[in-house]
């Protein structure tokens, strides 16, 4: 069993940064690959980054090179780094988390309550 609390959103202007965090409980977390998936208003959820175990990650292209994500699995707290924002990044963040690679891209076991980042023309 993983629980999962995100902490770091809020209103920034476009162009700014913010640095989202996500806190782990539960005795397999290290071995965990972990996500991030936003929520747009009106939108479906979509996947935003990953990041395995070991620290190999993947990004959505509309983030690539703006965001980076980190875990610091002695923490047990993982890390979302978004830089260059745009209204369009507007959205419910969530982290999420998975026994299995291929399920934390797509549709992991494990999620957050969620963390709101809004960005300001």
């Amino acid at each position: 069993q993983v629980q999962l609390a995100e902490s770091g959103g809020g209103l920034v202007q476009g162009g700014g940064s913010l640095r989202l965090s996500c806190a782990a409980s539960g005795r397999t977390y290290s071995s965990y690959p972990m996500a991030w998936f936003r929520q747009a208003p009106g939108k479906e959820r979509e996947f935003v980054a990953a990041i395995s175990w070991s620290g190999s990650t993947y990004y959505a292209d509309s983030v690539k090179g703006r965001f980076t994500i980190s875990r610091d699995n002695a923490k047990n707290t993982v890390y979302l780094q978004m830089n260059s924002l745009k209204p369009e990044d507007t959205a419910v963040y969530y982290c999420a988390a998975d026994d299995l690679w291929r399920n934390v891209v797509s549709h992991p076991h494990y999620w957050g309550q969620g963390t709101q980042v809004t960005v300001s023309s």
